[in-house]
Formats: C-alpha cells, structure tokens, sequence
C-alpha cells in the first residue's frame, strides 16, 4: 500500500520573494509533493493559509506521515493545531521536519527543548556524511552527498541525544552538525532533516529528494500491539482486599 503523505508549507516565502517563486514555481511543498508521488505514495498538500492550516483532524487521521517546512512563519501556528499534530504523532502519525522546520511548535513540543543552533547565510558548500550506513533512511546514498550553495547550520544543536543520527553534515566554513536526526515518541517515529533552506534549489536535488523518499517509507506507522490505558481489570484472579 503506498504511504499517505501529507506535505506541510507556511508557503510564505513563495508569495513574498520572486526568486523562491521562480525557484519553486508550485511551493516548496509542490516540489516536495511531486518527487514523493513519483516515488509511489499517495500525497496531499497544506499550507498555513488554509483552514485549520490543512491540518484539521479528518485530515490528519488520513495521514501516515505528515512532512513540514516552515521558516519564517512557526510562531504564527496556531497552538490548537500544534497540539493536534503533537497528538497525533503519539498516536503512529510519522513527522518529518526539514530544514528550519526544526523551530516549529510541533517538533520544539515533541522534543521539550529550544532546538536552537548556530547558523550562518552566505551560500556555503554542505558535505552530507552517512553516519549509520545501515539505516534504512540511508538506502541507496553513497558515502557522502554535497549540495553546492546552502545556509549553515552549527553545533549546538539543543535537542535530546538521538536515537539514531543517520546524518553528520560539515560546511565550508568548518562548522558541522547533526543533520539527520531521530526520535521515537509515543507510538510515532520522527526523522529531522536539515537541508532545505528556500534560497536555493535543494528539493531539487536527487540525493535529498531520496532521503526524504526513504525517512517516510521509514516513518510510516505500523501496528504494533494493542494498548489498552487507564483503570483495567486483573488478568489473574485477585483476592477481596
């Protein structure tokens, strides 16, 4: 069964700026949308302009795994919807976080800390080291990929320690960092991502377009066991007490 992928965009850049239009003619989530149906899932759009933010519940009980951008606009999130995308997660839902997506309140809330980093415009040259090359977010990667001109991002990096890093990016500038991270919370798998900033093309590029392909076959959810919560019954028979 393919997966059912909703992409995320605050789509803010898109109208502001003629050179991410042009970059991006559709948005940053067309791009993404349209690499993941050519990878065989089932895709749908959202954007902050939207009711609800694309986000109501109907929507997101439909969705396997949810993937974000956002940027400029997190704290314009409205908090009822954070704290929907929050929940579902804990219930299966797969996040995928990219680029300054690490900011937005649904990620900041899953992980309890202020995900804050170091950073630095200019158009830097990133190398992207495969650092668990056993991860299946990693299938089909060489070593290494490189993207050509890219905003940096540096350690610190104020998250909770990884489950898994699968990514470790090094920048021209010397700098490195965690650049693809994950996480598991409540029932729902997690998969931050740092590239993507919206100056240059990099959701064009095969090598991310394949990660991100991978990190939602990877965050889909399964079954797992049944829970059961709150006050239960003895399997066992118990005495009076």
């Amino acid at each position: 069964m393919p997966v059912r992928v909703t992409v995320w965009n605050e789509n803010v850049h898109e109208r502001e700026e003629p050179s991410v239009a042009k970059r991006y003619p559709e948005g940053i989530h067309g791009t993404i949308a349209s690499s993941l149906e050519a990878d065989g899932h089932s895709v749908e759009t959202a954007t902050l302009q939207d009711p609800e933010h694309g986000l109501t519940e109907s929507v997101l009980a439909e969705t396997d795994v949810l993937v974000w951008w956002s940027h400029c606009a997190n704290d314009a999130v409205r908090d009822d919807v954070a704290t929907r995308v929050v929940d579902a997660v804990h219930d299966g839902m797969g996040f995928v976080p990219l680029h300054s997506g690490k900011n937005s309140k649904p990620f900041t809330r899953l992980m309890g800390t202020t995900c804050n980093i170091k950073y630095r415009h200019g158009g830097e040259t990133e190398r992207v080291w495969v650092a668990d090359p056993g991860h299946p977010i990693a299938d089909g990667l060489d070593e290494y990929f490189e993207i050509p001109s890219t905003e940096m991002y540096g350690e610190p990096y104020d998250v909770p320690e990884p489950d898994r890093t699968v990514f470790i990016s090094w920048f021209e500038g010397g700098e490195v960092f965690r650049s693809g991270v994950c996480y598991r919370r409540g029932r729902g798998r997690i998969f931050a991502f740092r590239p993507g900033h919206e100056e240059y093309p990099i959701f064009h590029q095969p090598e991310v377009q394949r990660v991100i392909d991978n990190a939602v076959v990877w965050a889909a959810p399964n079954e797992g066991a049944t829970v059961n919560w709150g006050n239960t019954e003895p399997i066992e028979s118990l005495e009076e007490r």
